[in-house]
């Protein structure tokens, strides 16, 4: 073969695997700019909940209003917003409804005042926010997500927490506004009795997971806590590990139910460590938490969780749980008992349920 061949042999191998290169590189940034497949799963508490205990109509407003938090939350994943974002956003609704224990709407505790527990977390970065014993600030949630953002700290308590919500003009009301004359009621009826008890309430905890289109989780958890409880106490809600827990390598998770049996057992991270460092998926780790870890101790209560596939659980020991989830492309769902209603595009074909 002479050195002209040898040379056009050459020039031809050179292009051939330059072609390659470049189809192999535009492949790879095809793949980098290919969006991940956003989802919402939000729960307004679980316990004392079982089908007959509630009216058709009451039933339907539960369902209207979980779905008006997930839609606002399924809104800002599909225009591009953060999974952050939509955790917010989903549970300030959920906290402005009377109808759950978070927010307006909160149980009373042992002196007959309202005291808030929220927090959040990214799960991009592991960065978490808490606040517990708020009682002037309208929606717990967003003061924790400030906690997050914009202090050192992870936990905030009182009026500490309340001084640091001042700062950046967050909305204050009396602690009046969170009391609802049925949660008055309860609590006068209660004190007469002379047994504040939480054993027939439902938990009406409110919280939310997501995934958005880069791939990044979050979670979220708002409650008014146990009914008649001490002053001060402190649920699991705002602590990161047995409330809310994110994190990209593994899963987002908000729990409800017994706070100190959450609390004890570090409920919200276990699931998450049990993926990591024992392979589980994301629904045998929950199933073996909820179902048999925390069952044996007698705890009641669940959490909702989806992982960094986008793959949703729904796991509780009680006889019913108030959640909704929604998919990219696909339908929400809302449920409340152990049985499952489907929401399609519209409620109104479904007010007899």
């Amino acid at each position: 073969m002479t050195k002209i061949n040898l040379l056009i042999l050459f020039f031809v191998l050179f292009l051939t695997v330059s072609c390659v290169k470049e189809i192999k590189n535009n492949d790879l940034e095809e793949d980098e700019k290919r969006e991940t497949d956003f989802a919402l799963v939000i729960h307004g508490g679980a316990g004392y909940i079982y089908k007959g205990r509630y009216t058709p109509e009451q039933e339907k407003e539960y369902i209207i209003i979980l779905e008006e938090a997930l839609n606002e939350g399924y809104k800002i994943l599909e225009s591009n917003g953060s999974s952050v974002d939509a955790v917010e956003s989903a549970i300030r609704i959920l906290e402005d409804s009377p109808l759950f224990n978070a927010g307006f709407g909160a149980v009373l505790n042992n002196e007959g005042n309202v005291e808030l527990d929220a927090s959040i977390m990214s799960g991009e970065n592991i960065s978490a926010g808490g606040v517990a014993g708020i009682k002037h600030i309208k929606n717990p949630i967003t003061l924790a997500r400030f906690v997050m953002e914009h202090s050192p700290h992870v936990l905030m308590f009182g009026e500490g927490a309340e001084k640091f919500a001042h700062e950046f003009g967050l909305q204050k009301v009396e602690n009046s506004y969170f009391k609802t004359q049925e949660n008055i009621e309860e609590y006068n009826k209660s004190k007469l009795e002379e047994k504040l008890s939480n054993k027939n309430s439902k938990h009406g905890t409110v919280g939310c997971v997501a995934i958005d289109k880069k791939g990044n989780l979050a979670a979220g958890t708002s409650t008014g806590g146990l009914s008649g409880k001490k002053f001060g106490r402190v649920g699991d809600s705002p602590i990161i590990g047995a409330g809310t827990y994110a994190n990209n390598k593994t899963c987002a998770i908000s729990s409800t139910g017994q706070g100190e049996f959450f609390i004890r057992n570090v409920v919200a991270y276990d699931i998450s460590a049990l993926m990591e460092y024992q392979k589980l998926s994301l629904s045998e780790a929950a199933e073996y938490v909820i179902n048999d870890k925390l069952k044996k101790q007698k705890a009641l209560g669940g959490i909702i969780g989806i992982d960094n596939n986008g793959n949703i659980v729904n796991s509780f020991n009680t006889e019913g749980m108030f959640r909704a989830s929604r998919k990219s492309g696909e339908n929400a769902t809302v449920e409340l008992y152990k049985w499952f209603f489907s929401c399609r595009s519209s409620l109104q074909s479904n007010a007899g349920i």
